[in-house]
């Protein structure tokens, strides 16, 4: 039942003819999960909690970063360092008080994932990695949920409806039936790696509130079956139409991180890693060793570990500067480039390099 406070903030949807006060009394009964409060999750948020999904749940174990600011709209500069899931939730009560909001301030797992996505009827997937898409698809399947799900990368975006149930009784197809198997790791670079344009998130975020909307009301024909393609920098896309796999069966949740080749052995495609907590007592014991650093020189300038700056495109007039005689430890922002840097200098012989896992990003978490 509707308030008098919500028959006039809804005003605008109760007198489209086909949505209705039966159309609002839907999304006021709803429980959506967002997994992932930054890029995809802003504009989605935004528009959910400003239509009126009675119940969100907000999934975000990051914290607010100033390179977020440029597309994550939800944030101020007044939120850096803070949690995600803490900002959005105060920021979307101020928007619509009339919602109940739920924080999960945590990192989903396979240990976790069937009890937090159990509580929700939709799950709307705004993550940047595979392994997460892949956890929440396989939960969403196991519990008959909807996975409304959305992807961005430089200026490309995708979006699909899936698992949505069908008019036989049967489901629709799910993130693996179009994605099989993950690509191998470090081939698509995340957004932090690869970037992405600030507006695109903004675009693919509403559109997977459009969806979300038409799930829970019933109302049109949603990207259920199809995926849709949207470039924005000659602004043309373009909609496949997809078929469910009759062979893939879902029995449960694995180890996500080894099926997308992300392991914590010390050694992984050849490559040696090494563990800021590792190379945190390297430097504090004075171990002889050489710091490069990958990425591009306005990162460096933002924030640098005090290596030598090597980006990875110029790599290879830098080889002679790198010593043969001790460890060398190879960094960027998030482990990605320097993966693809070290993989070249082992083509050329090099023998004494080491990874930092997580790049600047884990060291500064370890710094606090």
């Amino acid at each position: 039942m509707l308030s008098k406070e919500e028959l006039a903030r809804y005003s605008r949807h109760l007198i489209i003819p086909s949505f209705g006060i039966e159309g609002q009394e839907k999304l006021k009964a709803a429980k959506v999960l967002v997994v992932g409060c930054g890029g995809l999750g802003s504009p989605l948020l935004l528009y959910l909690s400003a239509a009126g999904v009675g119940h969100i749940g907000l999934l975000d174990f990051d914290l607010v970063e100033e390179s977020n600011l440029q597309r994550q709209v939800l944030f101020t500069t007044e939120d850096i360092g803070q949690n995600k899931a803490q900002c959005a939730e105060k920021r979307l009560k101020a928007l619509n008080p009339h919602l109940e909001f739920t924080v999960h301030d945590i990192h989903l797992n396979a240990n976790n994932a069937l009890d937090i996505i159990s509580d929700y009827d939709i799950v709307a997937d705004g993550s940047d990695n595979f392994p997460t898409r892949y956890l929440v698809n396989d939960a969403c399947v196991l519990l008959d949920k909807v996975n409304v799900y959305a992807s961005i990368f430089r200026f490309e975006g995708q979006a699909s409806v899936f698992n949505q149930l069908q008019e036989d009784g049967t489901r629709g197809p799910n993130y693996r039936d179009v994605f099989p198997e993950p690509p191998p790791p470090g081939m698509v670079p995340s957004c932090a790696e690869g970037g992405v344009l600030g507006v695109l998130p903004g675009i693919m975020g509403s559109i997977q509130a459009n969806e979300v909307i038409k799930v829970i009301t019933g109302i049109g024909d949603t990207l259920s079956g199809k995926l849709y393609l949207f470039e924005a920098a000659d602004f043309t896309h373009r909609t496949l139409n997809l078929k469910k796999n009759p062979n893939l069966e879902i029995k449960g949740l694995i180890d996500y991180d080894e099926f997308c080749g992300i392991k914590d052995s010390k050694k992984v495609d050849g490559i040696t890693s090494i563990t800021v907590e590792e190379y945190k007592e390297w430097r504090s014991t004075n171990k002889p060793h050489q710091l490069i650093d990958v990425r591009e020189i306005f990162e460096y300038e933002i924030d640098n570990l005090g290596g030598e700056l090597m980006p990875l495109g110029e790599l290879e007039k830098h080889k002679a500067q790198l010593s043969k005689d001790v460890p060398i430890v190879v960094h960027c922002r998030s482990g990605v480039r320097s993966r693809k840097a070290i993989t070249s200098l082992q083509n050329d012989g090099f023998t004494n390099l080491y990874n930092l896992e997580g790049g600047i990003m884990e060291w500064n978490k370890l710094l606090g």
